[in-house]
């Protein structure tokens, strides 16, 4: 017999007149992280998804369904043949086979529920008719209807279904259903997983990565595109434009006050990325900064860099601590890639001091000697591009 996955919505159900663009832009989705699966079937339904599977793939399927952003959570189990009680009585039957075969359970109950006001049978009937059938089949398992080890869960729709495992998902919004933004990709714990969390809120990411090479390794540039594969997982896919920023970071060392290196780095960093994305149709730039981390992210520094380009900069994790941070990277599978010891471009020309609490005024005084426009688009010309995809992982 087929297994069943049946897939929660959360808060696309108040999506209104909007849901179904929401909707098929996740089923869409689904599709994408299945497609190394071909032997299932999807369908739509009164507010459910749902996906059947043999056996033998159910595992790979849940597991790549997990990390779909949009769903929250997922049940597990039978489908019917026919929509009648002694039908339901046998998929119970194997449900609970199962939930006895995974863990030590020694009370039960059943809820039901009946979107189907045709079929004859309430909720409650359906329930105490199922409850008794399991109860007098298992001998091993007694009735709590306070706090029982499990619930079995009943769904009358079209077909009738009955769930062995409840799994909870990434939840969130469809990847795709609030637009398109610039993430400033990093080999360090912060980036990749504010990435993460601006595309769980349904945004399409393209990222951009800063090098100096040959200052820096191309291992240490291997470990970036590294975590774009790493993010694949939740997006489908990622394009990557690697930018050289060494000859910006000569001109500023040769030509601007020592301590004043890394927050003017950080706004060519913040210009180039918006030059980028305003090109390719991003609305916004994402960053992993955080308040005070580091000298150039006091709120004086953030004014700084947020006065070098006119798009929105999303600070997903403005308020985190560092553990927060690191257990969301470890939950996301991108920390031990992180942690790697490679060296990225911020550590070029690193000046003994650093300013703390940068002026606009100051800033644009000591820029206003470099050709910026120049070297901005020196930098765009001669980067490179990189699409990573699901399917590499």
């Amino acid at each position: 017999m087929n297994r069943q996955v049946v897939l929660r919505f959360g808060e696309l159900a108040l999506k209104g007149k909007n849901r179904n663009y929401f909707v098929n832009r996740l089923v869409k989705n689904i599709k994408i992280a299945l497609r190394k699966h071909e032997d299932f079937k999807l369908s739509v339904e009164y507010g459910r998804i749902f996906v059947e599977c043999h056996e033998y793939n159910l595992d790979d399927i849940i597991s790549d369904l997990t990390n779909v952003f949009g769903i929250v959570g997922l049940y597990v189990g039978y489908k019917a043949d026919e929509l009648e009680l002694d039908e339901i009585k046998k998929i119970a039957d194997l449900a609970v086979k199962d939930m006895l075969s995974e863990r030590n359970i020694k009370t039960f109950k059943v809820e039901t529920n009946r979107p189907n006001k045709a079929f004859k049978f309430k909720s409650p009937e359906v329930s105490r008719i199922i409850g008794g059938y399991i109860n007098q089949t298992f001998d091993e398992l007694s009735v709590d209807v306070n706090n029982p080890d499990v619930i079995v869960k009943v769904e009358i729709r079209k077909d009738a279904y009955v769930f062995s495992r409840e799994i909870d998902c990434r939840g969130g919004l469809p990847y795709g259903t609030s637009g398109k933004a610039m993430l400033l990709l990093s080999g360090g714990i912060d980036s990749p997983v504010a990435g993460f969390m601006m595309a769980k809120r349904g945004v399409e990411i393209e990222a951009v990565h800063y090098h100096s090479f040959p200052f820096t390794s191309e291992r240490a540039q291997e470990k970036v595109y590294d975590l774009a594969r790493l993010l694949t997982k939740y997006t489908g896919r990622i394009k990557v434009y690697s930018v050289n920023l060494l000859n910006i970071q000569r001109a500023v060392a040769e030509n601007c006050p020592s301590d004043e290196m890394t927050i003017i780095s950080r706004r060519f960093m913040m210009q180039i990325a918006e030059k980028i994305a305003l090109d390719k149709g991003s609305q916004g730039l994402i960053t992993g900064e955080n308040i005070a981390q580091v000298a150039s992210q006091t709120i004086e520094g953030l004014n700084v860099t947020n006065s070098s380009v006119t798009l929105p900069i999303f600070r997903p994790l403005l308020a985190f601590d560092k553990n927060d941070i690191i257990k969301i990277a470890k939950d996301i599978g991108t920390f031990e890639t992180s942690i790697l010891p490679f060296e990225d471009c911020c550590t070029v020309f690193l000046p003994d001091k650093v300013v703390t609490r940068p002026k606009v005024a100051d800033i644009e005084e000591s820029v206003s000697v470099l050709d910026q426009e120049a070297l901005i688009d020196d930098a765009i010309e001669n980067m490179e591009t990189f699409v990573f995809n699901m399917d590499e992982l």
